[in-house]
């Protein structure tokens, strides 16, 4: 029977049974992820030494007495212990059926992990799952000179120019991490993001604490005041690295520093022996400006796909009739605002 794990004690033994998973299926990164008035937990399957897990976001649908789920920010999705077979899967899949409904969950949306394989095993057969784009992948197990050589000219360039005027510095400390925050902020604005996109105060105060997961927090810094330029946060768990965000005063976007720190974090990455670091891709899985940026480091492209489950059709289309904003592009629908 599918059981929710709510305390971060329980969680932890699931994961310990667990070998494929990274910093996204932790109980802190669910902490400091989940907004106000929303609650998180792990779906757990277990049939003797089989254990199926899910973490999800469940949030209230105002306005009525239901419920949907999303994921946590970045690369989620189900994880699995290596005796789980053909017939876990399909009974997992008819346990979360039934969950869902007893709980009052009419939608389900989680973002998928690439460097996990086999994830789709889980959900197949439950609602849909989309190719929104690529991620773009250094691959580590390969030769550092390989690595480098997969450079586009420009980053060669770009990261020979920004050694001459930066060194790199590693900090947790606070008033660090306050300064990348406004300078993730100015970068927001310069791309006009969308309002989703400004993590709280709290959020930068308090991920620099996790202990669930390795956060390295990598600066650039001009050698001739020692000032704080750029800098980008990777998260960092059993084989993946993950560039999580970034920021980059306006004013030295001409020395292009942060392409210096995700060559540091490449180079640190295979000292400590990871197998991938994950780039992300363009926003909402385009092939944008910021896509073909991150591609001038490597071209080993993985698909980024995203798992979509109206649990109770009726309900649904009941939510988007009575709100009149529906719309295709949007998931859950009902939630798209103008």
């Amino acid at each position: 029977m599918i059981k929710p794990i709510l305390e971060k004690k329980y969680w932890d033994e699931v994961l310990a049974k667990i070998e494929d998973f990274d910093c996204h299926h932790t109980f802190e990164y669910h902490v400091i992820s989940k907004q106000e008035g929303e609650s998180f937990f792990l779906l757990v399957y277990q049939s003797n030494e089989a254990i199926i897990a899910l973490p999800l976001i469940k949030r209230v649908i105002q306005g009525s007495n239901y419920f949907d789920c999303t994921s946590a920010y970045g690369y989620v999705g189900p994880i699995f212990s290596s005796e789980v077979r053909t017939e876990h899967f399909i009974e997992f899949q008819n346990q979360l059926k039934t969950y869902f409904k007893e709980e009052r969950i009419v939608s389900v949306f989680t973002r998928l992990n690439p460097f996990i394989a086999n994830q789709e095993k889980a959900i197949t057969n439950l609602g849909d799952i989309e190719v929104l784009g690529n991620l773009i992948n250094i691959d580590l197990t390969k030769k550092p000179q390989e690595q480098r050589a997969a450079y586009s000219k420009i980053t060669k360039r770009y990261v020979n120019k920004a050694k001459r005027y930066c060194d790199i510095k590693r900090s947790h400390d606070i008033d660090d991490i306050l300064t990348f925050r406004d300078m993730y902020y100015e970068n927001m604005d310069r791309v006009q993001a969308k309002k989703s996109y400004y993590f709280s105060e709290a959020y930068f105060r308090n991920i620099i604490k996790m202990k669930d997961f390795e956060i390295e927090v990598i600066y650039a810094v001009l050698k001739e005041t020692g000032q704080i330029i750029s800098g980008a946060i990777m998260m960092k768990k059993n084989r993946v690295i993950h560039y999580h965000l970034s920021g980059t005063f306006t004013e030295y976007m001409y020395l292009n520093p942060l392409r210096l720190i995700l060559d540091e974090a490449r180079q640190q990455g295979c000292i400590e022996n990871y197998d991938f670091m994950n780039l992300g891709g363009g926003l909402g899985g385009s092939a944008d400006s910021l896509f073909q940026f991150k591609s001038t480091f490597s071209k080993d492209f993985k698909k980024f796909k995203i798992w979509k489950y109206i649990v109770d059709e009726e309900v649904y289309s009941d939510l988007i009739t009575s709100r009149n904003n529906g719309s295709k592009n949007y998931f859950p629908s009902y939630r798209y605002k103008i």
